[in-house]
This record gives C-alpha cells, structure tokens and sequence, in this order.
C-alpha cells in the first residue's frame, strides 16, 4: 500500500517539472527544448554544422536590427550553468567586450579545462593576472623592431621551404594539402617570433615533429573538456583514463621542448617575446619563473599558429572559386613590385615581400578581412556571467550562466552587412576610390580580432604575415582545388577545414599588371 503514495509522489512532481519546463521553453528564443535534455538532441544532430545551425537560429528570432539572440537550452534540472545565451547583435558584443568587461570573464570552467596546457598565461587569465601579461605584451607588440623579426622569419620560411615544396608539386603535378603547410609553416613562425626556436615542421620532406604533434594532441585533448561535464574529465583525469590519459603524456614532451626553450634563452636572450618577458615583473613585482614564461609562450603560440592559418586557407578557397578577384589581387601586387623592383618579372619572385611592400596591398588586406568577415578563425567565444545583467536588446542573462557571441553569425546577417552579406565582396572594405582600407565604423560588426580590452595584440602582425604568405603563392601559382574534394567545416573552437584543403598548382606567368597568365 505504500507504493501508492510513493507513485503519486513521483506523479506530481514529475508533472510539475513537465509544467515549469513547458512555461520555461514558451520563454526561451531559439531552438526547440525538451523536458530534461533541452536543446540537446538538436545540437548533437547539427554538429557538423554547428555555426551555421547557430546563424541560422539567430536569424529565426526575427532577423531585425533589434533582436539577434537565443537560447540554446540544456537545463538537466534547470541548473544555470546549463543555459546558453548566444548573441551576434554588435550592441550585445560591445556591451560584453567593453561596456560591462568586469562581468564578463573567460571564468572558472574555461580555466579549469585550459589550465594544464596554457597555466595563467594571457588567453587563461582575468584580472589583475591577466592584465600585468597585456600590458607587457602590448609594449612589445607596438615595436617596429617586432614586426620586422616577423617579416624575417616568414620571408625566411617562405624562401628556403615552401617555395620549394609548392615548386616540386607544380613540377610533378601533384596535389598537396594547402591547409596542413601553411598550419606547419605558421607554427614555425610563431616558435621563432616567441622563444627563437624553429622546429622546422615545415622542412622540405615534411617530417613528423615531436613537440608539434604533442602540442597538437595537448590542444585537442583540452578543447575536449569543453565539451563534456567538469566532473567526467576531472574523473577521467584522476584515474589516468581516456583523453586525459593522452593529455598528460603530450604535456609532458611539451613541456621538455619548452624547458630547453626558455633555458637557451636565459642561457643567452635574444629579441623573440620570451627574452623580452625575462625582463619584466609579475604582480607581486618578482620575476616570472621559468614555469610562468613557459605557459606564456605556449599561449603565443596557441594563438598566433591556428588563427593566421586557418584564415589563409579560406582565403586561397574563396580565391579559387572568385577569379576575378584573384586577378585584382594579383595586378596590385605586381603594380606595387613594379614601384619598388622594376619592370622586370623576374625580380619580383625571387625574394618574398619586405614590410614596406606588403604595407601598400589596400586590396589584398581588404580581401583577407573579408574571408575573416566569413569564415573568422575563431567562430565563436564563450564568456562567464559573474552577476545577473541584462544585455542592450532586452535579454536577461542570469549569474553563472555563460554567453556565447557568434562571430561567424555576425557576418551573415543582412540587417548587419546588407543583403548581400554572404557574397564574397573585398570592397565592401575599401574607401569610395579604393585607395584605403576603411572598417566599418562599429568595430563591433567584426570582431574576427576580438574587440574592447581584449583586443588581439597580433593583429597588424597577422595582416602582415597573411599578406606576405598570399603573395607569395598567388605571384608564384594558380590553384585549382582538387576534383572531388569537399571543404567542410570541423567542429572545433578554431575554423579548420576537416579534410584540409586539397589543391593543385600552375605556375603563372606574370607580363605587368593587371595582365596575368597561367602556363599551359
């Protein structure tokens, strides 16, 4: 007889968490929800088009000016940390990148899951942690000496390596995965720019590189304990299990490589970032341990590899399917080389852009922020919700919730771009007479680069490796993408290509500007 009550019991309460949770959808923008997994089915069936399933929810919410927000709703008995706000509205961004900044920090679960990798270097950091690294790092940043070390690394990689493995694959009318060289070669930059280490992952028989593929399992073994329950990998952790187990072997050849870095440069210090950090203070004024200096140069890395490659590989995809802004691109390069090095084609493909020349490419910059604009390196960041705020459009965001900003969904959005918003269209970026390189005049329509406090400080540096890196290709070659091969997108924080980018190479014959050929 006791049974009875115990089912009713569970009868009730079930039926009023079936009530609340229906009043609570009727609330919610965005996709459907259901009782105790939320959005949760809709998600798992969207993920392998994640950010255009994202948009596309955006834009069901109305589509006006004043409204570009949802709620992606996993509750698992309505705990806060369950709800998602995503936004793309460039109010809501600014608001959260600058107008309330203190409100909205990367928070606990993001810097639980990064902390064994990236410590409390800048990109794993708020407060005054994170604001002693930006400031020393903006000082550097700032450098004309930096930026020129910049320039010679990459003209360097350029020169002696991937020239000669892009030549050979002409030659030998061979495909090859534009999206994994330029990944290698911007890994090898970025080494060298931040401890002066180069792991020439990038050498001419493409050899697999110990701390490369270690930093690269460590990364995706850590993007994986954003996907699941701080309890499961902290579970997984302790008992030396699944990815945590993979997780801890990578750390360990990564932090070997990165020991030896930062002795060498104690040992004797150069001009790379991590010889500059050596002669800074932390906040407690000391100087930073060796351990501290090695996680700061991990974050540099982290940040400056993925980014500029991914975006030079939707760059050259988006080149190949406009030709005729490739051959804009091409008869601005000739026409500046044309200034600096003669008539002479041959002069302007025997030694890749120096700063200057790469300075003047208005057009080339502006094509490079238009693939940013589509395809943004980054699509999406997450943000901790320290107090209960209200965002410019209205939506309420409770305390220990996390939002989302879309960076992909700003971009192809009509009330924020025009109705030609998903268009491939560099002079949407230039002055009336295309001579300048004019932004929109909301910094909060593009935030490829971030925006507010957190500004990327790589940003002119990246500009002017893409522009270098793009040069050097399309002066040299005309890419076709392979027959059959699919450009999709990965699930992941950063936008890679999953099967890379497949492609083939002609060289280009080169008679003046604004006249280009393609050798039979």
């Amino acid at each position: 007889m006791e049974t009875i009550p115990l089912l009713f019991t569970l009868a009730a309460a079930t039926s009023v968490y079936l009530f609340w949770f229906y009043i609570l959808a009727r609330k919610l923008t965005g996709p459907k929800v259901w009782p105790v997994v939320g959005s949760l089915p809709l998600l798992f069936a969207n993920r392998s088009r994640i950010h255009d399933w994202i948009a596309s929810n955006l834009r069901a919410t109305g589509g006006s000016s004043t409204y570009q927000t949802c709620t992606i709703a996993l509750p698992f008995l309505a705990r806060k940390q369950g709800m998602f706000t995503v936004t793309c509205h460039p109010k809501n961004i600014e608001h959260i990148l600058k107008t309330r900044f203190d409100n909205y920090p990367k928070g606990p679960s993001w810097q639980a899951a990064f902390h064994d990798l990236l410590g409390e270097g800048i990109f794993n950091s708020d407060g005054e942690t994170w604001l002693i690294q930006r400031k020393t790092a903006a000082l550097e940043f700032t450098t004309r000496t930096l930026r020129q070390a910049m320039a010679r690394w990459v003209n360097r990689t350029i020169r002696n390596r991937l020239w000669y493995i892009l030549d050979k694959a002409a030659k030998d009318h061979i495909a090859v995965d534009l999206q994994d060289l330029l990944l290698r070669l911007t890994f090898d930059n970025i080494c060298g720019l931040t401890f002066g280490k180069d792991p020439e992952t990038l050498s001419r028989d493409l050899p697999d590189n110990p701390f490369s593929k270690a930093f690269d399992d460590a990364t995706e073994a850590t993007l994986q304990r954003l996907l699941y329950p701080s309890f499961l990998w902290k579970l997984q952790n302790a008992f030396d299990l699944g990815a945590e187990k993979q997780l801890k072997k990578s750390l360990a050849v990564v932090d070997n490589y990165m020991n030896d870095a930062v002795a060498a440069r104690k040992a004797r210090p150069s001009d790379d970032l991590i010889s500059r950090f050596m002669n800074k203070r932390d906040v407690e004024g000391n100087p930073f341990p060796s351990s501290v200096l090695q996680r700061i140069a991990l974050n540099f890395v982290l940040a400056g590899r993925d980014t500029s490659s991914v975006a030079l590989s939707w760059f050259f995809w988006l080149v190949m399917n406009n030709p005729e802004i490739e051959d804009k691109i091409v008869s601005e390069i000739t026409t500046v080389l044309r200034e600096t090095r003669g008539s002479d084609p041959k002069l302007w493909v025997e030694e890749p852009l120096v700063f200057d020349e790469a300075d003047k490419l208005v057009y080339l910059k502006a094509a490079l922020a238009e693939t940013l604009r589509l395809y943004p390196s980054v699509p999406l960041d997450f943000k901790h919700v320290v107090n209960d705020d209200v965002l410019p459009d209205g939506t309420f965001v409770p305390s220990g919730s996390t939002v989302t900003y879309s960076i992909y969904s700003v971009g192809r959005m009509k009330t924020i771009w025009g109705e030609d918003c998903m268009e491939f269209k560099p002079d949407r970026w230039l002055s009336p007479d295309c001579t300048r390189f004019e932004p929109p005049k909301d910094g909060y329509k593009f935030v490829a680069f971030n925006a507010g406090p957190r500004t990327c400080l790589g940003k002119d540096l990246a500009y002017l490796q893409m522009k270098s890196v793009a040069s050097a290709v399309l002066l040299r070659y005309r890419l076709s993408p392979v027959p059959g091969h699919r450009v999709v997108q990965k699930m992941s924080l950063t936008l890679f290509m999953k099967h890379g980018l497949k492609v083939y190479l002609q060289p280009r014959k080169l008679d003046g500007p604004g006249r280009v050929a393609t050798s039979a």
